[in-house]
């Protein structure tokens, strides 16, 4: 749904139910931390952002057109997925653990030994990644700014 609807803000809201549907496979999963980062991250500031861009450039509805080759990507798709079981089946990584201390995750629980490991040792690269987006979004912003005159051009011609 998020590809084949004909309005982008639609498919920014069905990119929503999307990432909340994801969050609840965290809940499930019983990853608390994952579920609060997907809900605040991804489906708060993330979609905020992406519809904020696609305001932003003003983009019709009659210039955007429906994909009709179902067939081929509805192949595709299928072959996507089946490698990426694939490659999930035979991975090497499959059941390796995590380098945490079993007694830190059970007495303060999974969360506080995520947050520990991202701010400690990831802490540079977390600061760097969020550098990189707020560039991106001043050059959004900057490349979709209609350039405007300071004064009109019939004020220049009388003086």
């Amino acid at each position: 749904m998020t590809v084949a609807l004909r309005n982008p803000v639609h498919c920014g809201l069905a990119l929503l139910t999307l990432l909340l549907h994801v969050a609840g496979l965290f809940v499930l999963l019983n990853a608390e931390f994952l579920f609060a980062v997907q809900i605040i991250v991804y489906a708060g500031a993330i979609l905020v952002l992406y519809l904020f861009v696609l305001m932003l450039l003003n983009l019709k509805s009659d210039e955007r057109y429906l994909h009709t080759k179902y067939a081929v990507m509805l192949f595709a798709a299928v072959a996507v997925c089946g490698e990426l079981v694939l490659l999930i089946v035979q991975s090497p990584f499959g059941g390796m653990k995590g380098d945490a201390p079993a007694e830190a995750v059970l007495k303060d629980g999974a969360s506080y030994a995520v947050g520990i490991k991202m701010f400690g040792e990831y802490l540079l690269p977390f600061e760097i990644v969020g550098v990189f987006l707020l560039g991106a979004i001043i050059g959004a912003i900057v490349l979709a700014k209609t350039p405007t005159s300071a004064e009109p051009q019939g004020r220049l011609r009388e003086l």
